[in-house]
């Protein structure tokens, strides 16, 4: 059994279809690139997965069991624009994610618990090149940093499953490499399944273990909302990328699966 199935996911607004016929099996641990024109439905595909909307018609599983109708921990999440909290420290931001889930009813957590949350909070910034930047907020933070910080609270989750929405369009070139290879480091010691919309196709190429292309299949010039976009390419990238990922060698006791 696949760890995510598609079955026969449509996505209709109205009389807008936006996608259509989706089926698609992902095991645990891959790394898919999503690409395709602007419209095609890649980031609507990211909010099925995500559990912010339910599809039209047909199912989404998760490991053989439905998927939550709204987002939980199992999925984190990773926007080209940072989600991070303005009125929160660095580390603040992290440690809250760790918080919110075991104390749901004061939102913080106190004496040994704080103590080991803050702990994790600050290996994970460590690991992302923010471990000098504990205490500054985000507005003084640069791009690169503020997009390290989101990846930080996305993985100090330990998500089963990471969707990214064009998570590097706006750094620039220099400071993009760097984050694909935090990005690759951070995949390969936790195992999660990530999905990754980009527009730039040698990004999906180089970080993906398959590279998914949506497109529109029926075109109809009358009426160009009739038909949605499938999965028109579905093809296999850096298996040995993978292979070498299914054995890890963490380094520290907070890695996220061993």
């Amino acid at each position: 059994m696949s760890f995510i199935e598609i079955n026969n996911i449509w996505q209709e607004y109205g009389a807008h279809v936006v996608l259509e016929r989706l089926n698609l099996r992902v095991n645990a641990g891959e790394f898919c690139s999503m690409v395709g024109a602007s419209g095609c439905g890649k980031s609507t595909f990211l909010r099925l997965l995500l559990g912010q909307e339910a599809p039209s018609r047909g199912t989404i599983l998760l490991d053989g069991k439905p998927l939550q109708a709204e987002p939980d921990r199992s999925r984190g999440v990773v926007f080209q624009r940072y989600s991070v909290f303005p009125h929160l420290s660095v580390l603040d931001n992290v440690t809250i994610g760790l918080e919110l889930p075991n104390a749901r009813l004061l939102g913080r957590l106190f004496g040994a618990s704080k103590r080991e949350a803050r702990d994790r909070a600050v290996w994970m910034l460590q690991k992302v090149g923010l471990g000098q930047a504990l205490e500054k907020y985000p507005a003084q933070l640069s791009g690169g940093m503020q997009q390290r910080l989101a990846i930080a609270q996305a993985f100090i989750m330990q998500p089963r499953v990471l969707l990214l929405d064009e998570p590097f369009g706006a750094l620039d070139p220099g400071i993009r490499k760097d984050m694909h290879a935090l990005l690759l480091q951070l995949w390969g010691e936790t195992r999660m399944t990530v999905f990754m919309v980009t527009h730039d196709l040698s990004e999906g190429f180089n970080l993906g273990t398959r590279l998914l292309v949506f497109d529109k299949v029926r075109i109809d010039p009358h009426e160009p909302n009739a038909y949605g976009a499938r999965i028109t390419y579905d093809i296999p990238l850096n298996e040995a990328r993978l292979a070498e990922m299914t054995n890890p060698q963490p380094d520290n006791v907070y890695a996220l699966r061993s």
